[in-house]
Formats: structure tokens, C-alpha cells, sequence
């Protein structure tokens, strides 16, 4: 079905990075797209107070508008809560709200709702559509579908009634599926991952990305993208440096990326003595991450659970070969020795070797990129749309 002259409203909890690259690609498909980007006025304030934690929930870390579409309208919606067990199980009715005046407010109309993690935006689109009587669809991405309804019966009580309300689930890798499959849902559910943009992640210059970040030119240079918490596994990238250094000096780790962990980890750091060899750089805008992939030899993902990991991709799409984890979506990428290695979760023994093994190899790097094309945004959101337009006709 043509949904050229329809309206869909978004609801996710920031416009950057692989939403916003949906919502982007997809623009072109329908007349006007609203996207509800939930935010914590309370972050606004975090500076403030002993919580700097909550600063990457500020409406400036949640919007990205560069070269936003002009049929697409970003709303920032402000919800207040604190980030404790109570105050974000009890996120859902205060988030929905807090849309449901927006969309008053601002007079939206929309034919289609497509929420972005099952809680607290999946919730928003459950209550969307019993209001509104339009067709509402979610996609599970991660902690929203392997951890909250596993914590305990009052969490997998709200995540199947998300569920169960949507007329088709979206989830991006096979090993959320069986997550899925393990409650009581009976909505459909497909299968599709994460893209990535293609006009922003491709092969460049290694020297000249390296001249532009300053970068040395005479070191190997390891690269690893990902928010400075425990899941993503960099303590044990720190360890296994250590164990790299013992046989290779010339060595420098990169890791992007801000959170909770940046002071545990510059203590690990000072107290292994790798102050030189190991750089935590802090954040980095979203379009000069492909200069960091381009100006290193490998890219590592130490995760401890991903549910897919599009960063990986994105490295691939730079001709890096990736060292990554049995984290429950890498396995799912890196499915050769010719593109990447995975090592086991939470072994800096392993995940050391693997490195080694990665500098050293002789990789076909025209192999590794020409994989990583599968998944660009312009192929994967045919998927997405197929979705629209079936559950538009049902």
C-alpha cells in the first residue's frame, strides 16, 4: 500500500543515531512524521547536584537535527522522574501524558504510531492506540526485551501488555527474538536489524584521519565505541591491554564515549600504568565517529550483551576487521574468521589474544567492507516499510 500521503508519529527517547537514521531514510515515504523524544528536566539540572550521570538525558545529548528532514517535526517531551527502581517502573503512565498533550497541543494527526524500546516509549504506543484507534507497532532493541521482564512479575506483566497491544513487533537480532519467545506474546514479530548511514561511514585515509585527530602515525591503533558502562565491558579491555603490551609496545587504545564508569575506569587505568597506551576521550559527535574507525587498524567491542551492535557495521563499512564478544548479537555479525573474532565475555585473556591475533592478521579488507553493505539504511528500510504498509492494510 502506498502510505506516501500518510502521517506517522514516532515515539523513542532521542532523535540521533539509529533512530533518527530510520526516521530520516523512511521521511521520504510518508507526508509528515512527529517525533516525541522523551527527555529529564530534571538532567537539566544535574550539573548541579551529585547525579552528573543523568547528563547525557538532556534534551542537547537527545537531539541530533543535523540535516533533519523538513517533513520531520522533532518535539522534545519533558518527563519528569528520578532514576531509581520505583520512578522509572512508573515512567509509563507519566510518559504517556506527557505525548498525549503534545499531540493536543501541537493538533498532530497520525495514521500509523512506531515506538522505539518496549518501555517507556512501548507503552506510550499501547496507550496511543487505545485511545486513538490507530495501529501501533514497537521494536524491541535491547535492555527493554533480555532484561526488564526477566527482573521480576510486575516487569514482565507491563512488557507482554506493550506487546501484546502492538500489531507487529520489530526486534533487531534472532537472540532478542527468543527473549521474546520465551513470554506470553502472541503479536508477530520480525526480524530486523539495525543500518547504518552510508554517506557517513565509508573508506578513508587512515593517515590523513590520523593527521586530523592528531593521532600518531608510527603506533597501532585500537578503537572502541560505546557509553562508559559496566555492560559494555571496557574494564576488560583495559586488562587485556596490559596482556597486549607484554608482546607488542607500539600500541595505542582510543575509547570514545562518556557515562557513570569514567572515573572507575581513569582509575584502572593510573593504577595499571597505562596512562600512554589507553585514552578515554570522552564523547564525540555522531559524524565524527567515522574518522576515529578510519584512523585506527582494529575495532573492539568488549560487551557483555548487545542485541546487535550496528557500531560493529559501521567499523566493517570503514574496512576495520572487529574483535568483539559472545554477547548475544556480535554472533549474529561476525559470522567468519574473515571478518572479525570473537572471544569469550568477560575474559581480558581472550579478548587480549584475539587482539593480538586481529594486528597481526593480513585481512581482506575489500571482503569486510563489501559484507558491511548489506546492511545500509537504504536496504534495510524497505524491511520497515514492508511492515507499514502491511499492517496499514490489515
Amino acid at each position: 500500500m502506498n502510505i506516501i500521503n500518510k502521517n506517522l508519529i514516532v515515539i523513542a527517547h532521542s532523535y540521533k543515531s539509529f533512530v533518527k537514521d530510520s526516521v530520516d531514510t523512511t521521511s521520504k515515504h510518508f507526508n509528515q512524521i512527529d517525533v516525541c523524544v522523551r527527555h529529564n528536566p530534571f538532567a537539566e539540572i544535574s550539573n548541579l547536584l551529585p547525579i552528573n550521570y543523568l547528563k547525557p538525558f538532556t534534551k542537547e545529548n537527545l537531539i541530533d537535527l543535523t540535516n533533519k528532514p523538513n517533513n520531520v517535526n522533532v518535539i522534545p517531551t519533558g518527563v519528569i522522574y528520578l532514576p531509581t527502581k520505583n520512578g522509572y517502573f512508573n515512567l509509563g503512565e507519566k510518559h504517556f501524558k506527557a505525548v498525549d498533550a503534545q499531540i493536543r497541543r501541537n493538533n498532530i494527526k497520525f495514521d500509523l504510531i512506531h515506538s522505539h524500546f518496549a518501555w517507556s516509549s512501548g507503552y506510550v504506543g499501547a496507550k496511543l492506540k487505545e485511545k486513538y484507534k490507530v495501529p501501533f507497532i514497537v521494536t524491541a532493541h535491547g535492555y527493554d526485551i533480555y532484561d526488564l521482564p526477566f527482573r521480576d512479575d510486575e516487569w514482565r506483566e507491563r512488557i507482554e501488555y506493550v506487546l501484546n497491544s502492538a500489531d507487529q513487533i520489530i526486534t533487531v537480532s534472532t537472540s532478542n527474538l527468543k527473549c521474546i519467545n520465551k513470554l506470553n506474546v502472541k503479536t508477530p514479530v520480525e526480524v530486523i536489524p539495525n543500518g547504518f548511514d552510508s554517506n557517513l561511514f565509508y573508506s578513508r585515509d587512515l593517515k590523513e584521519c590520523r593527521r586530523a585527530l592528531n593521532l600518531p602515525l608510527d603506533r597501532k591503533v585500537i578503537l572502541s565505541v560505546g557509553n562508559l558502562f559496566e555492560v559494555k565491558g571496557h574494564q576488560y579491555l583495559i586488562e587485556a591491554m596490559q596482556e597486549v603490551l607484554k608482546h607488542k609496545k607500539d600500541i595505542l587504545c582510543i575509547i570514545v564515549g562518556s557515562g557513570e564508569l569514567k572515573g572507575k575506569l581513569e582509575k584502572q587505568i593510573k593504577k595499571l600504568g597505562l596512562d600512554s597506551y589507553i585514552k578515554l576521550i570522552g564523547g564525540r559527535p555522531h559524524n565524527e565517529i567515522p574518522i576515529w574507525m578510519n584512523a585506527c587498524d582494529i575495532f573492539v567491542l568488549p560487551s557483555l550483551r548487545e542485541s546487535f551492535g550496528i557500531v560493529q557495521i559501521e567499523a566493517m563499512r570503514c574496512r576495520k576487521p572487529v574483535v568483539a564478544t559472545y554477547n548475544g548479537g556480535s554472533e549474529e555479525i561476525i559470522i567468519s574468521n574473515e571478518i572479525g573474532l570473537l572471544s569469550e565475555t568477560a575474559n581480558a585473556k581472550d579478548l587480549a589474544e584475539n587482539i593480538l591475533f586481529a594486528l597481526n592478521k593480513e585481512w581482506n579488507i575489500e571482503m569486510i567492507m563489501n559484507y558491511a553493505e548489506q546492511f545500509k539504511w537504504e536496504i534495510v528500510i524497505k524491511k520497515i516499510l514492508d511492515v507499514y504498509a502491511k499492517i496499514h492494510t490489515n
